[in-house]
């Protein structure tokens, strides 16, 4: 294997490759659209998550799939065919870069997988999903996960598991978050970068010496958006 094939580049997806609402919120306004679900039943998932999101967030986060029983595993389908989201330009142009590099980039992110898969497909460049996967029983989805959610330390486990199996070096590899719940991610590699980084993370990145970037301008936008790294930095 190469030198570039050893190194890897992950890329945390909701506010860091794309812009919000989230992927998972999308697919909600899909179902409640197309009455797969009703408004009373968000509403519902909506109180119970905001009630458990301060007493124990990893619980409200993992707990938050039971809108989600009983529908066909073939909706993501169909959600795919209408995804319009498009990633922020400066993100799509580093993932790109990367790819050129012959480096193997990964979306890491705790959404559900059928839904970054569903955006990866839409991708030129091939990237591979690691984010949380749903339990399905005769097509159908349960409402839990299957395994663990893939957030905080459990990313960096992953990270750590895809390296241990495909000989990536890590201390070579890129991560870009977004959120302080993305510094195990970020701390498994030797290229941190902090991406759109709210005050904690900007702080973090600045006292650790970490490149950061703010990449705001989406494809089709006449936006502009400020980067402060380019590729020909990444090294």
């Amino acid at each position: 294997m190469s030198i570039s094939g050893k190194i890897g580049a992950f890329f945390d997806l909701d506010g860091t490759l794309l812009p919000g609402p989230s992927l998972e919120w999308r697919f909600i306004a899909w179902l409640t659209a197309r009455d797969e679900i009703g408004a009373v039943d968000v509403a519902r998932w909506v109180a119970q998550f905001a009630g458990t999101v301060l007493r124990d967030p990893r619980a409200a986060t993992i707990g938050n799939k039971a809108y989600l029983r009983g529908l066909r595993e073939s909706l993501a389908e169909g959600w795919e065919n209408s995804l319009s989201v498009q990633p922020f330009a400066a993100g799509l142009a580093r993932l790109q870069w990367h790819a050129a590099q012959g480096h193997r980039v990964f979306l890491v992110s705790g959404t559900l997988a059928p839904l970054a898969r569903a955006f990866a497909r839409r991708l030129v460049t091939p990237a591979e999903v690691i984010a949380t996967e749903l339990e399905a029983c005769d097509g159908r989805w349960t409402g839990d996960i299957s395994g663990r959610h893939m957030s905080g330390e459990e990313k960096a486990r992953a990270i750590r598991r895809v390296a241990a199996r495909s000989g990536l070096s890590l201390w070579e590899s890129y991560a870009y978050g977004n959120s302080v719940t993305d510094l195990p991610m970020l701390d498994s590699v030797g290229h941190r970068v902090a991406v759109n980084p709210p005050l904690r993370l900007r702080r973090i990145a600045r006292s650790e010496g970490w490149q950061s970037c703010v990449w705001n301008e989406r494809l089709g936008s006449a936006a502009v958006g400020r980067q402060e790294l380019s590729p020909g930095e990444a090294r």
